[in-house]
């Protein structure tokens, strides 16, 4: 398996059809933000009108600090960007999934065309949203007088190291989505759930230690704590989990893979 999954031809590389998936990607940006007023601004607004949501209810009604933090509310709001940058990033894959087969049904008739590149499509297209949310969080720490240092050039290896993960979620809810219709209904609910059992509003520091361990098992945890020590610590990231990461990455990626390339043949007779 680990032979076949580091060649360069699997889908996960994106070696085969990368034009393609490039082309879909542009279209599917350009598609999110056509006839609209603002346009492509709205891929600045809407993680700012977030947080500024998150941070009125947290730091104006419940008047909550960071744990662990000063009393700063510049604080708190960057703590907070940056983990509802990673989250952002899996709640919009995970939402979309279940249908991205289902909204495809000329596609998925098509026999020559290349189903497992949607997934890709709809990685990129969110991955757009994070890096634009990415300069937002570097340009805020600097304006509200915090100190860069050169670990934050490996902000990017971040970002990286969670498109095997994404992959995976969308290859398997997709391809599960074609049969079972209830997955939609599910991610929702599910969605919010993983707000708060992720280290999006707290640090794991915050938790009892066997609590804290235990979360290290969510898929969010790893490039949020990574995250914040490479733009807010300005700390050297723990090279060895994020490598750890990335590989149960690669792995849940090939399998999710594997699942959809056997039921795909399938899909035909459900859409």
């Amino acid at each position: 398996m680990l032979s076949r999954l580091l060649h360069l031809g699997h889908p996960i590389f994106l070696a085969r059809h990368r034009y393609l998936v490039l082309q879909m990607v542009r279209r599917e940006i350009m598609a999110r933000y056509q006839g609209s007023v603002l346009g492509m601004s709205w891929g600045v607004l809407s993680p700012l009108l977030i947080l500024a949501a998150y941070t009125f209810v947290f730091r104006t009604v419940f008047k909550a600090r960071w744990p662990g933090g000063s009393d700063s509310t510049g604080e708190f709001v960057l703590q907070m960007f940056a983990g509802l940058l990673i989250f952002n990033l899996f709640s919009e894959v995970l939402t979309r999934a279940p249908r991205l087969v289902l909204e495809q049904p000329n596609l998925v008739k098509r026999v020559v065309f290349p189903l497992e590149t949607l997934s890709w499509v709809a990685v990129g297209a969110v991955m757009f949203n994070a890096v634009i949310a990415l300069v937002i969080l570097l340009a805020a720490t600097v304006g509200l007088g915090s100190h860069l240092t050169p670990w934050v050039l490996a902000t990017p290896i971040v970002l990286a190291c969670t498109v095997p993960v994404l992959l995976g979620f969308c290859w398997l809810l997709s391809g599960l989505g074609v049969f079972l219709r209830d997955i939609g209904h599910v991610i929702g609910p599910a969605v919010s759930l993983l707000l708060f059992v992720s280290p999006v509003l707290y640090p794991t520091s915050a938790l009892p230690p066997f609590v804290a361990n235990l979360l290290w098992l969510n898929p969010l945890t790893v490039p949020i704590e990574t995250l914040r020590d490479l733009v807010l610590k300005g700390a050297a990231p723990d090279w060895g989990t994020l490598a750890t990461y990335t590989a149960l990455g690669l792995v849940f990626a090939f399998l999710a893979h594997r699942l959809f390339e056997r039921i795909r043949p399938a899909f035909a007779d459900e859409v």
